[in-house]
């Protein structure tokens, strides 16, 4: 053990599900007590060569579940996800003890209207938020009245990892509304929903739903140019309390 270690659990992979060749799932046991927020990233690391090298990552699991799970996307010159990438059940990785991060649900506005946009990998705070709200509103816990509004984003069909999950969950929950949106769609002339990038819906489906700034807070997570391109356009709608949006960045662009 090196200097430090006291911070990290030693977690195991338990299971692995691919759902492109450059997308993935994990499930890790975490080695002991993890108590997070729906929202909330776990810093997650690996050794090699003598250096740790570790980077956050949103969860997409919920406080109830007895594992965490994690959604990658593999970048071929990135410092641990080709790393990550590597790990099959039963492997072994650092994670840091404690949760970070303030991308959790506002209940306390007065806005009972969230809208939740992301791309991709960027899904895996709003699955936890439903996953969570869920079990919460079947318990007797929720009583249904905050409504959340999923748009996400991706190129293609198959980025969308947690698609059917999501459909079930709107089918069978009146507080949740998911529209999937695809940018590319010439490749698949057999998708059948929404076209187009999550910031060139928005206004759409913020006008259909009557989402405004005296009644809806935001949230945006996932890729840099859908974050500031969906801001802009929030702002321009009224959305100027600094609170009204949330946003939780996967990457700083390179200048």
């Amino acid at each position: 053990m090196t200097i430090g270690d006291e911070k990290f659990y030693r977690a195991r992979v338990s299971q692995r599900e691919e759902f492109a060749p450059d997308l993935w799932m994990i499930r890790i046991q975490p080695g002991g007590a993890f108590h997070f927020a729906p929202g909330q990233y776990a810093t997650l690391g690996v050794e090699h060569d003598g250096r740790r090298t570790e980077r956050p990552y949103s969860i997409v699991s919920a406080p109830f579940e007895d594992e965490i799970e994690f959604f990658f996307e593999l970048v071929p010159a990135g410092a641990l996800t080709p790393r990550l990438y590597q790990l099959r059940p039963g492997d072994e990785l650092l994670m840091r003890k404690i949760p970070k991060g303030k991308f959790t649900l506002d209940t306390e506005s007065g806005r009972k209207h969230h809208l939740l946009v992301s791309t991709v990998t960027g899904v895996a705070p709003f699955v936890s938020f439903v996953r969570t709200l869920s079990k919460d509103w079947k318990e007797g816990r929720f009583d249904g009245s905050q409504q959340l509004y999923l748009l996400n984003g991706a190129s293609r069909p198959w980025e969308f990892g947690y698609k059917e999950e999501l459909h079930r969950f709107a089918a069978e929950l009146p507080w949740f509304t998911y529209v999937p949106t695809v940018s590319r769609p010439w490749d698949h002339a057999d998708w059948p929903g929404e076209i187009g990038r999550a910031d060139d819906v928005l206004r759409k489906y913020a006008d259909r739903w009557e989402l405004d700034a005296t009644n809806t807070t935001a949230y945006l997570c996932g890729h840099p140019d859908m974050i500031a391109n969906s801001k802009a356009i929030l702002k321009r709608r009224g959305f100027l309390d600094r609170t009204a949006i949330k946003e939780e960045i996967y990457w700083i662009p390179s200048k």
